[in-house]
């Protein structure tokens, strides 16, 4: 999220569902994801919906900045790719550190967030 803010130039900008609020219920269901017991983030892209892998490398190609190049291993196949993610996500707060609170949107960037829940 952070690093998508900190990017994100376009027009209009990615936004953010909460996977338990009630538009990203319906997203999470209408892939067959389970919005209580979630294995990815989704990344929907002009009505597409990606995981995993996939979805690192569209958003980080749409956000730009460095990660943007990220889409280039689209070659690598994409069980060799999701097994990647997946060692990372389980392993993101060990390498990455974790906050201290909870990250809250700026005044700025509040509009980006869906957050209400049911």
């Amino acid at each position: 999220v952070q690093y998508v803010l900190k990017h994100d130039r376009t027009d209009p900008p990615i936004r953010f569902v909460a996977i338990l609020s009630q538009e990203g219920r319906a997203i999470a269901e209408g892939l067959g994801i389970d919005p209580e017991n979630p294995s990815s983030f989704i990344f929907v892209d002009d009505g597409k919906a990606y995981l995993m892998s996939d979805a690192v490398m569209i958003m980080t190609k749409r956000a730009g900045g460095p990660a943007r190049y990220l889409h280039l291993f689209s070659f690598v196949p994409r069980p060799l790719r999701d097994w990647a993610y997946k060692c990372i996500a389980t392993n993101r707060y060990s390498w990455f550190g974790r906050l201290d609170h909870c990250y809250m949107p700026s005044p700025e960037t509040r509009e980006r967030f869906v957050l209400e829940t049911e």
